[in-house]
C-alpha cells in the first residue's frame, strides 16, 4: 500500500516561518522530498535514515555549510562527555553494523534487543541496525529477568544488548530461548558468554555499506502494555518514524542545525527515538542526553544553567518536580521552549512554571502506534487543559461508539482517519496479533482509546482513557502486569490494579487486594510492604503499586469479570 501511497494532506501543514540560514542549511537534505510533499510526487520506495538523512547531514558539514554544533553531546555529570559530529556518528555506527554483522552474523530483518540506559552506545546500535538493516527493540533498563523473557520468546529475537548489571538477569532465562544466539555487552569487564561490545567496534574497520531498504520495511518494535494479556509488539516501519518527520515540516519540534535539544524520558519508550533520535537529526540539531541516573530536580536544573540547551522536553512530573524548587537562583544558559508529552499536565503547574521561568510550556499528545498526533507548536495560542491541535498528516476527529464524527464540544473518543488511505506515520501491525491490530479500527477510523473533546478552534482536550491503562510519570502501565505479579505472592487471593490520583505523578498505581485466610491476621503496614517489594522483584519497579487496599470482595459482572471502572471512578471521586 505505501509503495503506491500518494501524499495526502489531510490537514493544511501549520503556517511555520522557517529562519532563513536554516531553511538554506536544511534545504540539501530536505528540499529533495519538496515534490512529494506537494503532492506531485509518490513517496519513494527506498528509504534508510541512516543514509538517506544522517549521512546527508555529514556531507553537509564536510561542505562547511553546517554550524560547529556537535550532532550528540553526551554528560554523565561527573565530568565525562562524548561529543560527536555526524560525520563521527556515521563512522563509529559502521563500526558497530560490522560487529553486528560480521561478528555476530545478523542479517536483514533479523530483530535485536537493546536495552542500555542513556549511554552513547545507545545512538550508535540504532543507527547501526537501519544501517545493517536489522530491526530494533527497545527496552527500558527498569525491566526484570520474566520481562526479558517474554521479550526474547515473543520477538523471537536473535541478539540482546545489554550491560553488565542486566546480564545476569538475561543469563537467568537464556536458555530458556533457542532463538537468541548473541549477547553482547556494553561494559569494561567481561563475561563468559558474552561478547564485549565497547572493545569490538572500536577495533573494527568504518568499511561499511548501507543496506538499501524499502520504506515500509520494519526498522523498530515497541513492546506496549495492554489492559489485558501482555504488552503487545507495535511494529514500526522505514517510512512512519524515519521518513515521516520529512513531510511533516516542523509540526511539533520547530529546530534548526544550530538548535541543542535535551529530552529526558527513558530510551524504551517511543519517545525518546522521536524526540532524541529522528525528528531532531532531520533538522541537523544537536541531541543532549544527560545520564540521569536518577531524575534528580538540582541536577536537570543545574544542566539548563551550564549547557546552552534551547529546548528541553520531559513528561508532566518532571516540570511536577522541578517548580517545587526555587526557580529564581537558576539562570538558565538558553532556554526558550518547553514540552510535556505522556500525560497531561495540570494548569497550575504550568502557571508556577510561566511565572518563575517566564517560559511557557506546549503540550504534546501522542501513542506508541502513532508517534505524536496532536501539539502546540511554538507561536500557537496555549489554552490550559489543551494539548493542542493536529499534526499534519492526520485527520483527528472526535467519534461516537458508531464512528460518527462529534460536533465540536461533545465529549467522544479520539480517532484518526485512516480510510481510504492509511496515513504515514502509523505502526504497520501488532506483530502476531491480528485480532488486536483488528480491533483498533473502527469504520474510517483509528480509535486510540483515550476520550475527549474538540472546541471550536480545533484545539483537543484529554479526559481520560477509555481503557484500563495507567499512565505515571509518563510509564504506561498495564494493570495486567501489576496484578500478575501480585498473585504470585502467597497473601494474594484476587487483586485489580487501577490509576489512583497523585499531585506529582498524575496518576500513580493502586492495586485492591483480596487477602489469603491465613494472612488476614498479618500487620497490614509490613503485608503492604512486602507485596510492594515482591512486585518490584517481580517486574519492573516502576511499576510497583504506590497505594494498596485490602477488601473482602472486588466488584465483578454477571459473567466474573472484574469492575475495574467501579474501582478506577470511586477512586477519582467520580
Amino acid at each position: 500500500k505505501l509503495q503506491s501511497l500518494k501524499l495526502l494532506w489531510t490537514l493544511k501543514p501549520p503556517n511555520r516561518t522557517f529562519h532563513g540560514h536554516a531553511r538554506l542549511l536544511f534545504s540539501d537534505v530536505y528540499s529533495q522530498y519538496e515534490s512529494v510533499r506537494q503532492g506531485k510526487q509518490e513517496i519513494p520506495k527506498y528509504f534508510n535514515f541512516a543514509s538517506d538523512v544522517l549521512d546527508k547531514w555529514s556531507e553537509i558539514e564536510k561542505a562547511g555549510k553546517r554550524p560547529p554544533n556537535p550532532a550528540f553531546w553526551w554528560v554523565n555529570g561527573k565530568g565525562e562527555e562524548v561529543k560527536w559530529s555526524f560525520e563521527e556518528l556515521g563512522v563509529l555506527s559502521r563500526k558497530v553494523a560490522n560487529v553486528l554483522t560480521k561478528e555476530c552474523g545478523l542479517q536483514k530483518g533479523d530483530r535485536l534487543i537493546l536495552i542500555l540506559p542513556r549511554i552513547p552506545e545507545w545512538w550508535l546500535v540504532k543507527v547501526a541496525c537501519m544501517r545493517a538493516g536489522i530491526v530494533i527493540i527497545p527496552g527500558t533498563s527498569q525491566l526484570s529477568a520474566k520481562d526479558i523473557l517474554y521479550r526474547l520468546q515473543a520477538s523471537r529475537a536473535a541478539c540482546i544488548i545489554t550491560t553488565d548489571r542486566l546480564a545476569p538477569a538475561v543469563d537467568s532465562v537464556a536458555s530458556q530461548c533457542q532463538l537468541l544466539k548473541t549477547k553482547l555487552m556494553v561494559s569494561k569487564g567481561s563475561r563468559e558468554g558474552w561478547l564485549n561490545l565497547t572493545e569490538l567496534y572500536q577495533n573494527q574497520s568504518d568499511d561499511h555499506s548501507c543496506i538499501k531498504t524499502s520504506i515500509q520495511d520494519p526498522m523498530i518494535i515497541f513492546f506496549t502494555s495492554g489492559t489485558t494479556g501482555f504488552p503487545k509488539m507495535a511494529q514500526h516501519s522505514q517510512g512512519s518514524l524515519g521518513f515521516r518527520p520529512l513531510l511533516s515540516e516542523r509540526y511539533w519540534l520547530d529546530l534548526a542545525p544550530s538548535n541543542v535539544i535535551w529530552n529526558t524520558a527513558d530510551t524504551g519508550w517511543i519517545l525518546t527515538s522521536i524526540a532524541s533520535f529522528f525528528d531532531p537529526w532531520v533538522f541537523g540539531s544537536c541531541v543532549f542526553i544527560h545520564n540521569l541516573p536518577q531524575t534528580d530536580s538540582a541536577v536537570i536544573l543545574n544542566t539548563l544553567c551550564r549547557f546552552p540547551i534551547d529546548t528541553l522536553i520531559g513528561a508532566p512530573t518532571l516540570f511536577r518536580l522541578l517548580v517545587q524548587n526555587d526557580l529564581s537562583k537558576y539562570k538558565f544558559m538558553n532556554l526558550k521552549y518547553c514540552m510535556s508529552g505522556g500525560e497531561p499536565l495540570n494548569p497550575e503547574v504550568m502557571e508556577q512554571w510561566k511565572s518563575q521561568t517566564g517560559l511557557e510550556i506546549c503540550e504534546v499528545y501522542g501513542q506508541t502506534e502513532m508517534g505524536v498526533i496532536c501539539s502546540v507548536f511554538g507561536g500557537m495560542k496555549i489554552k490550559p487543559g489543551s494539548m493542542g491541535k493536529a499534526a499534519p498528516l492526520y485527520d483527528v476527529q472526535i467519534i461516537d461508539k458508531d464512528a460518527n464524527i462529534l460536533p465540536p464540544g461533545q465529549q467522544g473518543e479520539i480517532a484518526i482517519r485512516s480510510k481510504p488511505i492509511r496515513p504515514l506515520g502509523f505502526f504497520s501491525e501488532y506483530l502476531d496479533n491480528p485480532k488486536k491490530t483488528a480491533e483498533t479500527e473502527r469504520g474510517d477510523f483509528y480509535v486510540t482509546g483515550d476520550r475527549g473533546i474538540m472546541d471550536e478552534e480545533g484545539y483537543f482536550q484529554f479526559i481520560g482513557r477509555n481503557d484500563d491503562i495507567i499512565i505515571s510519570s509518563g510509564y504506561r502501565i498495564g494493570p495486567f502486569e501489576v496484578e500478575n505479579a501480585l498473585i504470585e505472592h502467597p497473601a494474594v487471593v484476587e487483586s485489580a490494579v487501577v490509576s489512583s490520583p497523585d499531585p506529582l505523578r498524575g496518576e500513580v498505581v493502586k492495586a485492591f487486594v483480596v487477602l489469603s485466610p491465613s494472612f488476614s491476621s498479618t500487620d497490614q503496614k509490613s503485608l503492604i510492604s512486602d507485596l510492594q517489594d515482591h512486585v518490584k522483584k517481580t517486574t519492573a519497579p516502576y511499576k510497583y503499586p504506590r497505594k494498596v487496599e485490602f477488601v473482602k470482595e472486588l466488584p465483578k459482572t454477571i459473567t466474573g469479570k472484574i469492575k475495574r471502572n467501579e474501582l478506577r471512578d470511586k477512586e477519582w471521586g467520580r
